[in-house]
């Protein structure tokens, strides 16, 4: 595609060229009454076949590619409000441009097209920003149906929810299987983390606080769970952790994290965590001394001799004497398992050996 492109520029920049030398400038061309007219018309020519070449797929390739990773970037409700924010935008500028076109050259001519500009690219900033409230909006006013909050059963339990939790996603898998029920608690401090991730210039942090902002927006639809935004900001206590901590106690409720270090404080302050990896580990196929399993033995292990394979869900299994066998399937027999906060390692002998 890029070199179709310069070949066409490079036509196009010849074209401009022959174009450009054949102007009737005091009635003769521009190399016409030279002596070496037709030698300067040549590097005349060739001079602007090089610029088209070279510069064309910087006007074209770039700022599609540009303009199609930041689409990607945006999630669906963004696109949408994106999309009817723009021609909203560019309609208020057509019905201003019509009385502006009225005022004498140049006024009349470049008016309309700004402020048509000024309209579209504003309108569409502010319906992707406040493109939640807009929804909501339109719910009250019973342009389209009202979302049905769901109804928890008596005793249904509070469940505070931290920033890796959301952003992390399996939290809406869990919540669709029925394993998760009561009211989801998302403080409002933790919105403005997942925010201020999500506004990050950082294209991989940017997309995982939007992704965050996705899953809380479907857990809100969701009629399996009720979600709440808390306004409470416990005073006195600048750590998000902490704050977590004492809104869960306040609440009598859980805290549903991934991260480490907020698992252990929880626990030592005697509240429930939930945690998704815990989760994880606990439904995946448990293995016993004794049971044969198939392996691909990838790497070297931190012992010597020792060599790593991966399972389908992940789970590291170490291989003795695996070091010899690296990149060929090998039937191992479990000697034993180990469970971590991190996860399980299964440590395995060869069959053969």
């Amino acid at each position: 595609m890029s070199r179709f492109v310069r070949v066409l520029g490079a036509i196009l920049g010849m074209l401009v060229g022959f174009q450009l030398a054949s102007l009737d400038v005091g009635g003769r061309g521009l190399f016409s009454e030279t002596p070496s007219g037709n030698f300067l018309l040549a590097v005349w020519v060739v001079a602007w076949l090089v610029v088209g070449f070279l510069i064309l797929p910087y006007l074209t390739i770039e700022p599609a590619g540009w303009l199609i990773r930041g689409v990607r970037t945006l999630s669906t409700g963004e696109f949408v409000t994106a999309i009817a924010g723009l021609l909203i935008g560019l309609l208020m500028g057509l019905l201003l441009g019509l009385p502006l076109a009225r005022f004498p050259d140049p006024y009349g001519r470049y008016l309309p097209i700004g402020v048509s500009l000024v309209l579209g690219l504003g309108m569409l900033g502010l319906t992707v920003a406040k493109r939640h409230d807009l929804a909501e909006a339109i719910e009250a006013l019973g342009l389209i149906p009202a979302r049905r909050e769901p109804t928890m059963p008596p005793g249904a339990p509070f469940i505070v929810v931290d920033t890796s939790a959301i952003i992390d996603g399996r939290i809406a898998d869990v919540v669709s299987s029925g394993f998760l029920f009561g009211t989801l608690i998302v403080p409002r401090f933790v919105l403005a983390e997942l925010q201020y991730i999500a506004d990050q210039s950082d294209a991989r942090k940017r997309a995982r606080g939007r992704r965050g902002l996705d899953i809380l927006n479907e857990l809100r639809r969701s009629d399996r769970i009720k979600v709440e935004i808390s306004e409470e900001d416990p005073a006195g206590i600048p750590e998000v952790d902490a704050k977590l901590v004492a809104v869960a106690r306040s609440r009598g409720g859980a805290i549903l994290t991934n991260d480490l270090n907020l698992n252990k404080v929880a626990e030592l302050e005697g509240l429930r965590v939930l945690n998704v990896n815990s989760l994880a580990n606990a439904v995946k196929p448990a293995f016993l001394p004794g049971d044969q399993i198939h392996v691909h033995v990838i790497q070297e292990g931190k012992e010597p001799g020792q060599g790593v394979a991966f399972l389908d869900d992940g789970t590291m299994v170490v291989v003795e004497g695996g070091a010899r066998r690296m990149d060929r399937e090998v039937s191992v027999t479990v000697t034993r398992v180990l469970q971590t906060v991190a996860g399980r390692m299964v440590f395995a002998q060869p069959v053969d050996d």
